[in-house]
């Protein structure tokens, strides 16, 4: 890859792989295929574009199932690079710009960091991610069915998916144009004529109330699995949508585009692509709402005169003064947030007791375990959260949202008595690499509290904390989530006091 890649990082990257398909528990993916268009973040003109076929270290892998999912042979693949030998042109292309592509943030974004990390290479890292299955699926909403490239090309008459990586990557860019322009001129009609219109078939799409769009959701479930993955539904670990006709090989190639911009003015929708926006879970964990950056403009963070936030605990709660109301950030996002007496609502409880320890089976966008646990619920407890639902669930459905509401009380059928709730620890990433975002402390027998230092993101470590049995006290903000067919609240840790007697 040419040096003048590297010298402008404002294009977005659209990519998609191609890899083998798992044939038995515990098989990991070896990448078949990369393909990657760069493109001008104001029309989507297509700038560049790269692909390649990979040898996989093990050609064994590519089995019946595999070549069946996308046509690629070990026969096709015998003289391509592997992929240590293209690492160099994949880490240049990606590093530092703006990641797209349908559904690559369970996927695609997670097979490229193992593949760096089997040579022994830092994987690149996105200025930001933009999934187009989350930002269709909540603007566009399930119209096209289950969303997934395939049911979407179409919906809308592009032809017929490959599951090639640099024509899934150009139906990709054509199916968000089409959404886009679909989307635009929805907004440009009378409430009464888009309902009824051929054009906007809503009877499972977010509705408008007195004219105005739905609102953004502010999270996503991590227990909810995607609506659409990208593995073959034979088997609960794979989707259909790896599934396609054979396609012979291109051979590696890189060239220049010069092909006219869309005549359609995408920036709204590129405004639309924020990272804010579409990556709410990894935003949440990221980024978490802070008192200087996220607090909304309409309303007032509990304590912040004093500098101290204030956190109630749920027995001094009127459980009739909750409301929840939809506030815009000074980041320009807007998102639900929990009120209680005109101030954001949080909460903290004291000697709850670990259930189940440290859960790192989710990975955020870049690879590393979204943290979490889960800790028995008291019914005070239970009775201020069931309340937070209720508010936060009415005002959803009000917004015109038909998504699955996840209860934050798990009460599990024959555990009936024995409720709880799960925390999630959210990550902060800075120049220095990813941290921690919550405040933890240990408390001794004695009652002495001391600060707890990590030196770096570790979750092996920090589940030492987190074990069976062990109390703990929480200070902990509620963010509800509207994402993908699934809504609820979270409960983010701000500070953990981590009893050791």
């Amino acid at each position: 890859m040419g040096s003048d890649l590297s010298e402008d990082r404002s294009e977005i990257v659209f990519f998609d792989l191609e890899t083998t398909v798992p044939t038995r528990t515990g098989q990991g993916f070896a990448i078949l295929e990369f393909g990657a268009i760069l493109v001008c973040p104001r029309n989507l003109e297509e700038l560049r574009s790269y692909s390649t076929l990979v040898r996989p270290a093990n050609p064994s892998l590519i089995s019946t199932k595999s070549v069946r999912c996308n046509g690629i042979t070990a026969d096709a693949v015998r003289s391509a690079p592997t992929f240590a030998e293209i690492a160099d042109t994949v880490y240049d292309i990606l590093h530092g710009r703006i990641w797209a592509g349908h559904n690559i943030t369970r996927f695609d974004c997670v097979r490229i960091r193992e593949a760096f990390a089997e040579i022994g290479r830092s994987s690149p890292e996105p200025k930001g991610i933009i999934d187009s299955l989350a930002l269709l699926t909540q603007r566009f909403g399930r119209r096209a069915g289950d969303m997934k490239m395939a049911s979407l090309a179409t919906y809308f008459g592009l032809g017929k998916q490959t599951h090639r990586s640099l024509d899934d990557v150009r139906m990709n860019l054509e199916v968000l144009k089409y959404c886009a322009t679909v989307l635009l001129l929805e907004s440009s009609l009378p409430n009464e004529f888009s309902e009824k219109s051929s054009v906007s078939p809503s009877a499972t799409t977010r509705s408008r109330k007195n004219g105005k769009s739905s609102l953004e959701g502010p999270g996503i479930s991590i227990d909810a699995p995607s609506s659409s993955s990208k593995f073959e539904n034979a088997s609960p670990e794979y989707h259909e949508d790896k599934e396609g006709d054979s396609f012979h090989s291109p051979q590696t190639s890189f060239a220049s585009n010069t092909s006219q911009s869309d005549p359609f003015d995408m920036s709204a929708l590129s405004n639309e692509m924020h990272t804010d926006s579409l990556q709410q879970d990894a935003a949440m964990e990221e980024n978490p709402i802070t008192e200087s950056s996220e607090m909304p403009s309409a309303v007032t963070d509990p304590g912040s005169s004093s500098g101290n936030a204030r956190f109630l605990e749920p027995s001094e709660v009127i459980v009739s003064s909750i409301r929840a109301c939809f506030a815009t950030f000074i980041n320009g996002g807007r998102r639900m947030i929990l009120l209680y007496e005109h101030a954001i609502l949080q909460l903290c409880c004291h000697h709850l007791r670990v259930r189940f320890g440290l859960s790192t089976k989710f990975a955020d966008h870049a690879g590393r375990p979204r943290l979490s646990f889960v800790v028995d619920a008291s019914p005070i407890l239970c009775g201020v959260l069931g309340a937070c639902d209720d508010v936060a669930r009415k005002l959803f459905l009000e917004s015109g949202s038909s998504s699955e509401w996840r209860p934050v009380v798990n009460r599990k059928p024959g555990f009936f008595n024995c409720p709880t709730v799960r925390f999630h620890i959210p990550t902060a990433v800075n120049e220095g690499g990813a941290k921690y975002a919550t405040e933890m402390y240990q408390k001794d027998a004695s009652g002495t509290v001391q600060k707890l230092i990590f030196s770096k993101f570790d979750a092996a470590e920090l589940d030492t904390w987190f074990s069976l049995g062990t109390f703990l006290d929480a200070f902990y903000s509620l963010h509800p989530y509207d994402y993908q067919q699934s809504a609820g609240i979270r409960l983010v840790a701000k500070k953990l006091i981590i009893h050791k007697e």
